[in-house]
């Protein structure tokens, strides 16, 4: 009997020793890696050597994760301390609920830093309580930040209705002149090397993601959503931005899915499923008479459901540049509005006058786009400015049907030059031949 408590110690210890040898042998052959466990391990669990991930979770700074309490200063002191090491990890613990302020997290970090969210963020309810001293243009900046990953399993919800109910918003009252300002959730301002992957959004007040001066961005494997009749919630929109991929994502809201601005060249959209939505668009561009300019923009692999554009181009008149090396192909409709369309009279109100110039779009190809569409609208519009009409816009393999009702055989043009590779269904035999004289003589598509 005296022996038996002895055996049992040991074994006990024997057990302590394999599990603490097992987490050695695990750090040793994961420390490289940025997902996971190892960020999601509180640093008092496992104090990290020094050559792993150093992980900040907000709590060591006094966040709360009540929903309530304001941990504004908490994120900024964690955010201050992981951003000044290599391999630091601002940590979002998961079964919290974090409210913040609109706020600047302010690069540059060391390489290789991590914002892992695996809780929940919110800003303040609503307009009502959003401080009067805060910006209410954006939510939560990032500026000149360099190698950063925003990554998790988490939600960031920007509890957008309150701002979607104010009085001035267009679909509330179209004559209202007061400002309407209400915060982009997330904003990428003058950054590069950009990685956003497996966070969950929903509800933005405005857009969901904002992309401006930014380069090497990756995202990925995303999941956005708002309400159909939210206004301005793009789920993605980049200005000013190249080198953007966009891949595996799921995006569903009141307004495009992606829309490309100004300024944006080598973008390539993959597996997208989109929808309800407007769409997944280039522009508005040329607003205010200025030059615009955007090229190199694949779509491909994606479906687009339920929405009021399929792939669009839409331009302002009086604006200048150009839009050129489009490609959209092997895309899904399913019931859509204006699957395929070219708007270069883009105006939201009933007074736009026509103009003398306009941004070019040219090299436009659409391929293997099919599926059904809403007959309220024509499956092919390609209305081009007189100004700068459409050049090289070739169309194949295209099959577009009614989701109900008769087929439309009549695809509009309007200044559409181009050709018809493939049979279609419907037949774009409005496509006009050759080049436009008018472009010969003026220099409006320069970028």
């Amino acid at each position: 009997m005296v022996g038996r408590p002895s055996i049992l110690v040991f074994y006990f210890i024997s057990i302590v020793i394999a599990v603490i040898m097992s987490a050695a042998h695990a750090r040793h052959h994961h420390h490289h890696h940025h997902r996971n466990s190892q960020i999601s391990v509180p640093p008092e669990a496992s104090p990290p050597s020094s050559d792993d991930w150093r992980v900040y979770d907000v709590r060591m700074f006094g966040a709360i994760g009540d929903g309530v309490t304001d941990d504004t200063d908490a994120f900024k002191n964690a955010w201050e301390n992981a951003c000044q090491i290599d391999s630091g990890v601002l940590l979002v613990p998961y079964g919290y609920t974090f409210m913040i302020q609109s706020t600047i997290f302010t690069g540059p970090c060391q390489s290789a830093f991590v914002f892992q969210v695996d809780g929940t963020i919110i800003p303040p309810a609503g307009p009502e309580v959003w401080p009067e001293n805060y910006s209410r243009r954006q939510w939560l900046v990032f500026y000149r930040v360099n190698e950063m990953a925003l990554r998790g399993h988490g939600l960031i919800d920007g509890r957008g209705e309150p701002w979607w109910n104010l009085p001035c918003k267009p679909h509330k009252a179209r004559n209202v002149r007061e400002p309407c300002d209400s915060p982009v959730a997330i904003r990428f301002f003058m950054s590069n090397n950009i990685t956003v992957e497996g966070i969950r959004m929903k509800n933005s007040p405005q857009f969901h993601f904002r992309f401006d001066g930014c380069q090497n961005v990756h995202i990925q494997s995303i999941y956005i959503t708002a309400p159909p009749l939210s206004p301005n919630t793009d789920g993605i929109h980049i200005e000013n931005t190249n080198n953007v991929e966009i891949y595996n994502s799921v995006i569903s809201n009141g307004d495009d899915c992606v829309s490309i601005g100004s300024g944006c060249y080598d973008v390539d959209i993959r597996n997208i499923t989109c929808g309800p939505s407007h769409g997944i668009s280039i522009g508005s561009l040329g607003k205010h008479n200025s030059r615009a300019c955007a090229s190199n923009i694949t779509v491909r692999d994606s479906v687009i459901k339920n929405s009021d554009n399929g792939v669009r181009i839409k331009t302002w008149q009086g604006g200048s540049g150009a839009v050129s090396g489009v490609t959209f192909r092997k895309i899904h409709m399913e019931n859509v509005r204006n699957p395929i369309i070219i708007d270069q009279f883009y105006c939201l109100t009933k007074d736009c006058s026509n103009r003398t110039s306009a941004v070019q779009v040219s090299d436009i190809e659409y391929s293997e786009i099919k599926g059904t569409y809403d007959v309220r609208s024509p499956p092919v519009r390609l209305a081009c400015s007189d100004a700068a009409p459409c050049t090289n816009i070739t169309i194949a393999d295209v099959e577009l049907l009614p989701s109900r009702g008769d087929l439309v055989l009549d695809p509009f043009c309007w200044n559409a030059y181009g050709e018809m590779r493939a049979l279609t269904i419907p037949p774009v035999a409005c496509l006009l031949e050759g080049f436009p004289r008018s472009l010969l003589e003026n220099d409006v598509g320069i970028c």
